[in-house]
């Protein structure tokens, strides 16, 4: 199969501005599958790197990591799916296959990983994202879709969503069912929404923790957190110290993580999952008396993307998103930086008149 001429949506330089965008697919090889993009979820990731402010951004850049979408063709070597399959794609299209972390199912941590958007094939090619109307990718990194699940409620948890469940799925081990765990979210943004759905349906005990109290009403009601910590309120932030088990830190910007230590139980963890493009600082000594460790972690395996699915459809739960098309799509950034959306906007992309 030759290559083939699609439509996307690109940014051209640091204004992270997007326009249509005319571009050449990668041949298709025998593992291969060629995908229709339906959705695509919009993720803080994509601004950074239509800015170049994490990475070093080739410009034109397609973005769109959290792709859902569906099967219209198959190399010849491809068992796994069939023509009209719901699909999905995260952040990582290929991987070396023969390190330690390829082979224990952490190909997402492979010094070779290629990037879904902004990512470099080994023939120097670029690789383009989900803002287009289609995909090649090879089958190792593609996840099928359980008929339960719309395809734009999907889309979010491909990147957002495995984001907060790989850690706090390690957060477990070591706990019986019967232990309750007090875990923090971190910012109640596209990720954080998700951190709490998933820690409650896990049975966890969550607390999200906000600069504000605008979200309280939100994040007690309608996504089940069972308290509400407001950050900017020194005597809120006393009373609670000491009480966590864990803290899953969403926040994509720079922030205090020193202020967010004290909450921590002796050996509490934090965990950082939020790419702020700046240095983040702490004191050594609120580790060392507490025995207390700061982490990362990187979205999730595909192992863990399909386990999420599956658990997301059988547990019945919904992202918040707002749906919206190409002509709205700069705006759409625009809202997300000040952090006007609930949660998580996703871009109709078989929807939209893409040139």
């Amino acid at each position: 199969m030759g290559e083939r001429r699609v439509i996307g949506w690109a940014a051209r330089d640091t204004t992270g501005l997007l326009s249509s965008y005319s571009f050449n697919l990668r041949k298709t090889g025998p593992e291969d599958v060629v995908i229709k993009v339906l959705y695509c979820g919009i993720d803080h990731t994509d601004l950074h790197q239509m800015r170049n402010e994490i990475h070093s951004t080739n410009y034109p850049l397609v973005p769109g990591h959290e792709v859902v979408g569906e099967v219209e063709e198959l190399g010849s070597e491809v068992k796994k799916f069939r023509v009209g399959d719901r699909v999905g794609v995260g952040c990582i299209i290929g991987s070396c296959g023969k390190c330690s972390s390829c082979k224990s199912n952490n190909e997402h941590y492979c010094a070779d990983r290629i990037f879904t958007t902004g990512g470099t094939y080994p023939d120097g090619a670029p690789t383009h994202g989900g803002f287009s109307s289609t995909m090649v990718v090879h089958q190792a990194f593609v996840v099928r879709m359980p008929n339960k699940l719309a395809p734009e409620q999907a889309a979010p948890l491909l990147c957002g969503g495995v984001t907060a469940y790989s850690p706090l799925k390690q957060f477990t081990k070591g706990y019986s069912n019967e232990d309750v765990l007090r875990v923090g979210i971190l910012g109640l943004g596209g990720v954080g929404h998700l951190g709490v759905i998933i820690a409650k349906a896990m049975g966890h005990h969550v607390t999200v923790i906000s600069s504000s109290s605008k979200k309280k009403e939100e994040a007690l009601e309608h996504l089940g957190a069972d308290s509400y910590l407001v950050s900017s309120d020194s005597a809120e932030m006393e009373a609670a110290a000491g009480r966590l088990d864990y803290i899953l830190d969403t926040v994509p910007a720079h922030h205090n993580i020193k202020a967010y230590l004290s909450l921590l139980k002796v050996e509490g963890r934090l965990v950082i999952v939020g790419a702020s493009p700046q240095p983040l600082q702490f004191i050594a000594s609120d580790l060392i008396l507490g025995k207390k460790t700061i982490g990362g972690s990187f979205i999730g395996s595909i192992e863990e993307t399909e386990e999420l699915l599956e658990f997301w459809a059988e547990k019945g739960l919904k992202t918040m998103i707002e749906v919206v098309k190409t002509d709205y799509v700069n705006k759409a950034f625009e809202r997300m930086e000040r952090n006007d959306v609930r949660y998580r906007f996703v871009l109709d992309v078989a929807g939209s008149n893409l040139h």
